[in-house]
């Protein structure tokens, strides 16, 4: 068949082999080959050859997409060669497009080219796409997610199962939802990376991805989700972008990944498992979900032959897709986690003594908090007493503050501190 589009891929690992699969189903697209670590290694597709240098096929004249899906930054260079070569680029790689985006983007614009990535966000969701044309009419205040199925997998098996943050991990392993090596997903770095891409396309600013905050779910314990629940939370791990309302400057941004605790009313506390979901807030629209398979070799191949089969309906374009090209240059100004207002859960340990509730809530008072909840939770077989601590809406700095004089006490230790959403 004439006028097929070539495709090059560099990587064949769950989701290359996906796009494989799906690419052989269509005849107006052809593999030309592929760049792998370990070209020895069996795998489940065949292509018309393998090689170990990716160089190989970035200057490869034969290819018009390259399609990128090994992961890491240390491809950088090789899609750089692959755009100077005047190939569009299709990639799932949310940690290079976080810390080198806006340099691939400027060499892209530069050569003509485009560079699509809806699989690097949200797996199998239509999101990036969806905000640049369907959503273009809205003024966004914020957007956040469950970007992260491994994370959303865990907590929802501690929640519904009453497991310990360990005994989940290690069912995730078990099953493949989690790395040998889990600390990308658990530490929040996978999300991070993801919220960095949804705001910079969100807010029309680019994201310096080192200074957006970051906790993971290690310190989140069955008690936590316990109480949680009680109360009539669920406990996710949050990546959010917003506008600062503190300041009347559109240009503060306040992007971060931790727990929080999502009311139940709330629809994205609905989300379990591995599922994924994008909320996203502005006018006209007011409030819109997408939610659906994050990961996964089909639901990942979907995205990534999805925006291949975009750039085929437009080759022949002198400017192809110019709503997918990146044309701001300014950087946000992402403000400080001490500078954010938020409500808060505080889980404490304290001496069982008369006055002790009393303390907390004057030390509280005393840095400008205002309590919503507290209350003692029953005697710990080691005599100590549990608090659980709810406030109204302060500065991070202040609670922080408030916890450092608490603790100097001797007499009380937080044993978690979970943001409200």
């Amino acid at each position: 068949m004439e006028n097929k589009l070539k495709i090059g891929i560099i990587g064949l690992g769950t989701v290359g082999q996906g796009v494989v699969k799906v690419l052989s189903k269509l005849s107006d697209i052809e593999i030309v080959g592929a760049a792998v670590k370990n070209t020895s290694k069996k795998r489940d597709v065949e292509v018309p050859y393998i090689t170990s240098d990716a160089y190989e096929i970035a200057n490869n004249p034969e290819v018009d997409v390259l399609v990128e899906v090994a992961g890491g930054c240390g491809v950088l260079d090789v899609l750089k060669t692959a755009i100077k070569n005047k190939k569009h680029i299709v990639t799932a790689n949310k940690e290079l497009l976080a810390r080198h985006g806006s340099e691939l983007f400027d060499l892209a614009r530069e050569n003509n080219v485009v560079i699509l990535y809806e699989a690097a966000v949200a797996g199998g969701i239509p999101i990036i796409l969806p905000i640049k044309t369907s959503l273009k009419a809205n003024n966004f205040t914020s957007v956040a997610g469950i970007l992260n199925g491994t994370t959303n997998y865990i907590l929802t098996k501690m929640e519904e199962d009453n497991l310990s943050y360990e005994d989940c991990l290690k069912k995730a392993q078990e099953l493949g939802y989690a790395e040998t090596d889990p600390t990308g997903d658990v530490e929040g770095y996978d999300a991070m990376y993801k919220i960095a891409i949804l705001a910079n396309i969100v807010f029309n600013k680019r994201i310096v991805v080192d200074k957006i905050f970051r906790e993971g779910i290690t310190k989140i314990t069955a008690l936590d989700m316990q109480i949680a629940d009680e109360m009539g939370y669920k406990i996710k791990l949050i990546a959010q972008a917003k506008k600062y309302n503190k300041k009347q400057d559109d240009n503060m941004l306040d992007i971060r990944v931790h727990p929080m605790l999502v009311s139940k009313t709330n629809s994205i506390s609905d989300i379990k498992n591995a599922t994924n979901a994008v909320l996203l807030n502005g006018f006209p629209v007011d409030r819109v979900m997408f939610a659906g398979p994050g990961a996964g070799e089909f639901p990942t191949a979907s995205s990534v032959v999805g925006d291949i089969l975009s750039i085929k309906a437009e080759i022949s374009s002198n400017n192809i897709l110019p709503m997918t090209v990146c044309y701001h240059k300014e950087y946000a100004n992402q403000v400080s986690i001490d500078e954010t207002v938020n409500c808060y859960y505080l889980r404490i340990t304290a001496s069982n003594h008369p006055g002790t509730i009393g303390k907390i809530g004057t030390l509280c008072g005393n840095f400008g908090i205002n309590l919503s909840f507290i209350i003692q939770r029953g005697i710990n077989s080691d005599g100590h007493a549990t608090i659980i601590v709810l406030t109204e809406e302060c500065y991070e700095k202040s609670v922080n503050s408030m916890i450092a004089e608490l603790e100097s006490t001797g007499e009380i230790k937080i044993e978690n501190k979970i943001r409200v959403m």
